[in-house]
């Protein structure tokens, strides 16, 4: 196995018994290109899955959880002797390829042709998030190559053409804000400040907030794209302090939201409402970042996390998961370990129910299961792009505690567990 101009390192990882290698996986018949299935004299040896990550750079801090969700999935699935693949009747055990691509969508795009032009694997995995994802859409289109899409949320991805891609753990990000801009209505908050990285993922969100919040007579005073790359709000949060909001709704990946809320906590300016996207999915992290007072009362997405699913149709329930990520895998404990997690849970899905093992019965698979496959992370239902439409995101607020803060859901008022604090004390 080749190295990629010496950026990208090949992850050896022992997963149970299973040595997972770094290396082309065996016979043409798991290749990518197979179209093996139960005619096949003999089953494969392995199922191999491959996948980039971000080891180091902006977006290491949501991957590497992510990862080891995954992992924690083969692990669990390799005890039992592999994933069960319905095409052969028995279970096959699982190998994992993981390159690290340093958080660079380019050396990315490097190592998703890797994966299926030389190690060939049978199952695609693509990165944390949009800006991650991205290459890989192509790329797997172009080869044929179902994508497992964990959390890349953008709208461009997905396309009526396109076969080759499935959304597994989030609802496209064009769908998350619906409850947010619900509930500003419902506020009757007149004047709202968006401010949102020019990437898909946040920018199909600001987009669907200005559209909804329009339709509802609330007016978007403050509506500025910035850089993914951004980590210097001063300027901008005195710029918005002066359009006098209602609220303010910071739409960035996790290093944005971090050093916003520092900046807004040190400049002193207090807001009615705060919103920002991360500390939903990295609530651990937020808090040793920004702390208890950076933290309280704002807003942000409930993930699937802070649920209790006691019963499911595939996997382990809420309890189940929590027990065996923090025996194996602690770092995962938080809402990408459990999306990684469910990753491998759609390709169990997939595997069991597909006829061959041909990304398109692969793909026909997760299209047979859509609404009716229960998990962890709640109900997977996709729409006929491949777009995750059933694991939809309620709206949450950060309610102190006398050491910390507490995730409570707000909005839709069905689901809530506790009411909204508005505005901020």
């Amino acid at each position: 196995m080749k190295l990629i101009r010496s950026k990208a390192m090949a992850v050896s990882m022992s997963l149970a018994a299973l040595s997972l290698l770094a290396a082309a996986c065996g016979s043409s018949s798991t290749s990518s290109s197979s179209t093996s299935s139960s005619s096949t004299s003999s089953a494969p040896k392995d199922i191999t899955i491959g996948t980039a990550y971000a080891g180091t750079g902006t977006y290491a801090t949501s991957s590497l959880p992510e990862l080891d969700g995954l992992k924690l999935w083969i692990q669990l699935e390799n005890k039992k002797g592999g994933a069960y693949v319905g095409a052969y009747h028995k279970r096959i055990p699982l190998k994992l390829v993981a390159y690290n691509d340093q958080s660079s969508a380019s050396t990315a795009s490097v190592l998703y042709n890797q994966l299926i032009t030389q190690n060939k694997v049978n199952i695609l995995v693509a990165d944390f998030g949009s800006v991650l994802t991205a290459p890989a859409v192509a790329i797997a289109q172009a080869h044929k190559q179902l994508l497992f899409d964990q959390s890349g949320t953008g709208i461009p991805f997905f396309t009526p053409n396109n076969p080759y891609i499935v959304l597994c753990d989030l609802p496209e990000s064009s769908i998350w804000p619906s409850p947010l801009a619900q509930y500003l209505g419902v506020k009757k908050i007149k004047n709202v400040a968006i401010v949102y990285d020019s990437n898909d993922f946040d920018q199909s969100q600001a987009e669907t907030l200005k559209s909804k919040l329009t339709a509802e007579g609330v007016k978007v005073g403050y509506y500025q794209a910035v850089p993914t790359s951004t980590s210097s709000y001063g300027t901008l949060i005195k710029t918005i302090q002066a359009t006098h909001p209602g609220a303010v709704l910071e739409l960035g990946y996790q290093p944005n939201d971090t050093a916003f809320l520092e900046q807004l906590q040190s400049s002193g300016v207090k807001f009615p409402m705060t919103f920002t996207v991360f500390p939903g999915q990295l609530l651990s992290l937020f808090q040793n970042q920004v702390g208890k007072k950076g933290l309280e009362y704002t807003y942000t997405y409930g993930t699937n996390y802070f649920n209790n699913y006691t019963s499911v149709s595939e996997g382990l329930t809420t309890k189940g998961l929590l027990a065996d990520i923090k025996t194996y895998y602690p770092s995962a404990n938080n809402t990408l370990g459990l999306l990684g997690y469910n990753t491998g849970l759609v390709v169990q899905a997939a595997l069991k129910n597909a006829t061959s093992l041909s990304q398109l019965a692969l793909r026909n698979a997760l299209t047979k299961v859509s609404g009716s496959l229960n998990t962890v992370n709640g109900n997977f239902k996709i729409n006929s792009e491949g777009a995750q439409v059933g694991e939809l995101l309620p709206l949450a607020q950060l309610f102190p505690t006398s050491s910390s803060v507490k995730l409570k859901v707000v909005y839709p008022t069905a689901s809530a567990s506790a009411s909204a604090v508005y505005p901020a004390p």
